[in-house]
């Protein structure tokens, strides 16, 4: 397994990462560090897709799109691992195998096309940008989510240790980008402007404080005060909405 970015070996990484994803996420993370990310990720979600036709690109095993299935009209997911997408079946979620640089849908099929914590993975990035623009109808939102290197979350993995996702795989066996706010701004796609932006994971420093009860509410408050303002900018996740123009 290496770490090219390319289609085979992000689909390797994230079918090992698959068998125990969910080991600290989902039923096993009540309000915990994943859970918050989650909530704030779909929240955001809920802004532009309440009532309306959602995409999630890189969905995963469903843990985001299940929230999604609450509020819009319709949600459908894709991605690239079979492994994460037998989760999400089990879930009863409508999803298919697909590649973020290759959308298996029609042009302006959704109304929103969001994705999480995947695009810091693709090495053609601006492409997958282009591909979720292209199956969002004008007047729709492209939610996109970004490493922000200029946060807590960018150091600890800039200087830290490459954390464990299966047997003989770690971190470092997948491709990771980081893209400032400013970088994210210039990476607007074609025929999109740059509307909003929500940041995630602001004032945690590492996910371990979420375990500690007192703790795990200060942050918990913190983060919901601070994700839409200014301070959003310093968030590990970033992320932009971009809306497509008629």
């Amino acid at each position: 397994m290496d770490a090219s970015g390319s289609k085979q070996s992000n689909k390797s990484y994230y079918d090992v990462f698959s068998q125990r994803y969910e080991d600290i996420r989902g039923d096993n993370d009540p309000g915990g560090y994943h859970n918050l990310l989650d909530e704030l990720e779909s929240d955001f979600v809920a802004r532009f897709g309440t009532g309306r036709d959602v995409l999630e690109v890189g969905c995963g095993t469903g843990l985001v799109l299940d929230r999604i299935a609450k509020f819009a009209r319709n949600a459908k997911g894709v991605d690239l691992s079979p492994g994460m997408l037998e989760h999400a079946r089990r879930r009863g979620l409508d999803v298919q195998e697909g590649s973020a640089t290759q959308l298996p849908f029609a042009d302006g099929a959704f109304d929103v096309a969001c994705s999480f914590k995947v695009l810091a993975h693709i090495p053609d990035i601006q492409l997958a940008l282009s591909e979720m623009s292209r199956v969002v109808r004008p007047g729709g939102v492209v939610l996109a989510e970004f490493y922000n290197p200029y946060s807590f979350r960018g150091l600890i993995k800039h200087f830290g240790p490459k954390l464990a996702v299966g047997e003989n795989t770690n971190e470092g066996n997948v491709f990771i980008r980081f893209d400032s706010p400013a970088a994210v701004e210039r990476l607007t796609p074609a025929g999109c402007k740059l509307i909003d932006a929500r940041g995630v994971r602001i004032a945690i420093p590492f996910g371990q404080v979420m375990r500690v009860p007192v703790l795990k509410t200060i942050m918990r408050q913190a983060e919901l005060a601070l994700c839409d303002s200014p301070a959003k900018r310093f968030g590990g996740f970033y992320i932009a909405a971009f809306q497509k123009q008629a």
